[in-house]
């Protein structure tokens, strides 16, 4: 792997809700290799967002660090965010030529006599024509609203790219469709990424490596491959099992105890104990750390910790992972 563009260090963001201090992103710390793309995967309400806001510099963390690695080659280091609706994230009242020519004209990157010319190149290169300049977002469906929202993005000129959940507001053909264009561009463009989604089928098509995050924290981190194969931890074996499978018809999925906690108050030590199948008392006094596994992997797991060989809390989870694998053939998502 290449050296680290992004390092993100014990990184913390907390909030005050109802007399109650929430912690959203809970001590927090993994890093991005350059030229590759590290997705986050999770329930709604995991902190998910609110860490991709905090790295691409919208909101400020409570505590901890993140660290760009120094500008090489002559090139600025510059972050985008793609955002997840496209509907509301362009202004419906900006014609989208003015709303991909803004970072341009803001940070001075071409001279005004190139602007036009730039804003239309981007549009062609997203799939989209020259002549849609003129015209407002209305007048686009929702996937070419995606494209001119990457336009945009990359009219900024980035060399780190925050996108989040960029495709769930798509249908799904249409889905397909961005992912491709998104890896295409990232790879001509020699991006580095991260890229927010609940969709286990999407990060596997994307990712280079992945991170889960439960109740603001990371509970386990691994390459790509690996995690699908070999899934440690049982939160990330629930995930993987509760993938549907077309042509299996019903089927019985394990579902864990109890609901998914308050953030307003989370329980004591793993936040995860009142519904895991491998509980034991210490799960509910300390907070496991995320440590270091085999095959470049971490897991924040004390019954991983403590077992000799890996555990299948869920038996059909690494299954189920390598059939998800076998979908994404011919570089589109299942």
């Amino acid at each position: 792997m290449s050296s680290p563009y992004l390092s993100v260090k014990n990184l913390s963001r907390e909030f005050k809700a109802q007399g109650r201090t929430v912690r959203a992103v809970d001590n927090v710390s993994f890093e991005i290799p350059a030229g590759t793309t590290f997705s986050l995967v999770g329930e709604s309400g995991c902190g998910k967002t609110t860490l991709a806001r905090v790295i691409a510099g919208l909101d400020k963390p409570s505590a901890g660090s993140l660290n760009f690695a120094a500008p090489t080659g002559g090139r600025v280091q510059r972050t985008q965010m793609i955002f997840q609706d496209p509907y509301a994230s362009l202004n419906p009242r900006w014609r989208v030529g003015d709303a991909i020519a803004e970072p341009i004209t803001f940070q001075n990157l071409r001279p005004r006599t190139e602007v036009k010319q730039r804003v239309e190149d981007l549009l062609v290169r997203v799939g989209l024509a020259a002549a849609d300049t003129a015209k407002f977002p209305h007048e686009f469906s929702g996937g070419q609203r995606q494209r001119v929202s990457i336009a945009r993005a990359l009219a900024g000129e980035p060399s780190f790219l925050v996108c989040d959940e960029p495709t769930s507001a798509l249908d799904v053909s249409v889905q397909a469709q961005i992912l491709n264009l998104l890896k295409r561009l990232e790879k001509e463009e020699g991006l580095t990424s991260l890229f927010i989604s609940h969709n286990l089928a999407v990060v596997r098509f994307v990712s280079s490596m992945i991170g889960v995050m439960y109740l603001g924290r990371l509970v386990e981190v691994a390459p790509t491959a690996e995690l699908f194969a070999a899934p440690r931890h049982p939160y990330t074996q629930l995930l993987l099992e509760a993938i549907p499978r077309i042509g299996q018809g019903r089927r019985a999925v394990a579902v864990p105890a109890g609901e998914l906690p308050s953030p307003l108050a989370p329980p004591p030590g793993c936040t995860f104990h009142p519904r895991c199948p491998a509980v034991m008392d210490i799960c509910r006094r300390e907070a496991p750390a995320l440590k270091p596994v085999a095959h470049g992997a971490s897991v924040a797991c004390h019954a991983v910790e403590a077992a000799s060989q890996p555990i299948r809390f869920m038996p059909k989870a690494a299954a189920l992972g390598a059939a998800l694998s076998s979908n994404l053939t011919s570089g589109v998502p299942a």
